[in-house]
């Protein structure tokens, strides 16, 4: 990898709608990390609550870095991380573009029960007024996790390329 070639940080999640957004808000600094955030600061994060399944598998830039690392957001289904890193690799070296660096970053090990549930209702079942409560509920207990995940990314950014 070239030196101080940005590196694609991509979180990705099953929708794209919970836990990757929030990861991707807390990286670029616009959720707090030393406390969890109210229900409205969560609502107000793009995509909080907000894709439906049409989105799953498109890269949505939720912005840079201050290391200029561009930071996107993806919601994936069922698909497993090694198939996505798969995917992105070789659509990568089809644009002549396989030297980009990306880095897959999976949200879901942070994801819980409460969550699941609350997403589920209110994407998938479009119950918001019943699941939006949830999956908040779920997002606010989880928050230390996420914390600690993007905080695991920014390390292994900080690190020199080859020692990746």
């Amino acid at each position: 990898m070239p030196p101080g070639e940005p590196v694609r940080v991509v979180y990705t999640c099953y929708g794209g709608t919970h836990s990757s957004p929030v990861a991707a808000a807390i990286h670029l600094g616009r959720l707090p990390r030393r406390r969890v955030p109210s229900a409205a600061q969560l609502l107000a994060t793009p995509w909080f609550d907000q894709v439906d399944g049409k989105a799953r598998g498109r890269l949505m830039l939720a912005g840079i870095d201050r290391r200029g690392n561009p930071v996107y957001v993806l919601g994936r289904g069922s698909l497993s991380l090694a198939v996505v890193r798969n995917t992105v690799q070789s659509t990568l070296a089809m644009a002549g573009q396989a030297h980009l660096p990306v880095l897959l970053v999976d949200t879901l090990a942070c994801v819980s029960g409460l969550m699941r549930v609350g997403g589920f209702l209110s994407r998938g079942l479009g119950l918001i007024a019943l699941g939006r409560p949830l999956v908040i509920l779920g997002t606010r207990r989880v928050y230390p996790r996420l914390v600690r995940l993007v905080e695991q990314v920014e390390a292994l950014l900080a690190r020199p390329p080859d020692a990746r």
